[in-house]
């Protein structure tokens, strides 16, 4: 990696595709600091979503703000965020803010996404609000900064895949 201009990466997807944990490892193997755009909610989203309501831009409108001005102040140190980004949107709010960002979209087969978030009951947000966010997902287009990675694969190979997507040469610079 280059000390000089460290990624700064967005792992993003639906709820239950694995963001924390890629974003988590993506971090460590980079030794950048990491956030889950989680994190960033206020309160009255989280308990909107705890409620089994869906936000709508409104309420993601302050949420995609602070995660954009955290991205902006890691730009000279790198960092990794988690964060749907379900909306192109949304993406470009985060672009606007630090445009060396790149996106790392997790996706694969709804029906193993529904099994682990049965397997977090913990979690906030529900599996029941799955639908409407795979309805809602616009998924990375040819002209946005990133790759797309199939979910099931294995967390160092998602990591890897990313990395090498990132320089021309094919591995991490």
């Amino acid at each position: 990696m280059d000390a000089t201009n460290p990624p700064l990466a967005v792992v993003m997807g639906v709820s239950g595709t694995g963001k924390t944990t890629i974003g988590e490892a993506l971090a460590a193997r980079l030794g950048l600091d990491y956030r889950d755009a989680d994190s960033f909610h206020p309160q009255a989203n989280i308990d909107k979503m705890a409620a089994g309501h869906p936000l709508d831009d409104d309420d993601r409108a302050p949420w995609l703000a602070a995660i954009g001005r955290w991205l902006a102040e890691h730009d000279s140190t790198g960092g990794v965020v988690s964060c749907s980004a379900l909306h192109r949107a949304y993406r470009d709010v985060l672009r606007a803010a630090a445009p060396r960002v790149r996106f790392l979209h997790l996706a694969g087969d709804p029906d193993v996404i529904a099994t682990r978030m049965r397997e977090r009951p913990e979690h906030f947000f529900k599996v029941e609000m799955l639908a409407s966010q795979l309805a809602t997902l616009e998924p990375l287009e040819d002209d946005e900064p990133g790759v797309t990675a199939d979910l099931s694969d294995p967390v160092d190979q998602i990591v890897d895949q990313f990395l090498a997507a990132l320089t021309p040469s094919g591995g991490p610079s």
